[in-house]
This record gives C-alpha cells, sequence and structure tokens, in this order.
C-alpha cells in the first residue's frame, strides 16, 4: 500500500542553481511520513511522541536523485512500509512531479523505537505494529 503527500517547491527550497537543494528531501520525506501518520495509521505523529512517549528516529538514511526540482514545480512525495522488525521501522519514499509516471528521488530510512523518557530502543507496541503491518 503507497500514500501520497502533495506538496509545491517554495523559493526557500532552491539553490543558487535554481533547483532543490537535496537535503530538502529528506525534509519532505517527513513531512508526507507525519501525513501517512494521520491519514494511513489514524494517529498524528506527535501524539506517538508526546502522548505515547515513543520516538523514531532515523538511523539510517539512502536516496537517489536523477532529475532536480524547480521553484514552483508540484510534487508527490510516496510513502511506503517496507519493513517492520522487532524495534525498526523501514519506511520508502518515492518522489514524482505531479503527473509524471517516473519517480525523480527514490530513497528509504530505517527509524528505530525507542522510549522518549530513556532514549532506549523499546519493541514496536503491538498497537502501532497492527497499523504498520496492514500497510505493507
Amino acid at each position: 500500500m503507497t500514500f501520497r503527500s502533495q506538496l509545491k517547491i517554495r523559493f526557500g527550497d532552491i539553490d543558487r542553481a535554481g533547483i532543490v537543494y537535496y537535503p530538502r528531501f529528506m525534509h519532505y520525506f517527513h513531512v508526507a511520513l507525519e501525513e501517512f501518520f494521520i491519514n494511513e495509521l489514524n494517529i498524528e505523529y506527535h501524539e506517538v511522541i508526546e502522548r505515547f512517549r515513543i520516538g523514531l528516529p532515523t538511523v539510517h538514511l539512502e536516496s537517489d536523485f536523477s532529475k532536480p526540482f524547480s521553484y514552483g514545480d508540484d510534487i508527490e512525495v510516496e510513502v511506503l512500509v517496507q519493513n517492520v522488525g522487532n524495534s525498526s521501522i523501514t519506511f520508502g519514499y518515492r518522489v514524482f512531479k505531479q503527473g509524471d509516471t517516473e519517480p525523480r528521488i527514490v530513497g528509504h530510512n530505517v527509524t528505530v523505537c525507542l522510549d522518549m523518557d530513556t532514549f532506549k530502543k523499546i519493541e514496536i507496541p503491538d498497537w502501532l505494529r497492527q497499523r504498520l503491518e496492514k500497510c505493507q
């Protein structure tokens, strides 16, 4: 199952060459992930952190870039749940210019579930695991 978030490239996202400065895509990944949580998992991302005291920091990140984006482009960031481990979750991302069928950016990140009070790794709680596995 995939989820797509629609975003617009803003002036502050571009570099002197007039294309999106590559670290901005990590921000786009996270923005889409937050929307994925509310739209597909039926919980706000901040609630996972604040109410349930569960953090999901990124411990590994990869991305490949094939074609740039420019100011004003409408884009879609696709989020996929690629793997649910004992304490880790791998999310995949594909970034498209709206209307295109081929992604321009492909990436993934591995997050680890941790207790926000102790910052120690924990197993993914059953309620979260069940929601994530439904999205695989």
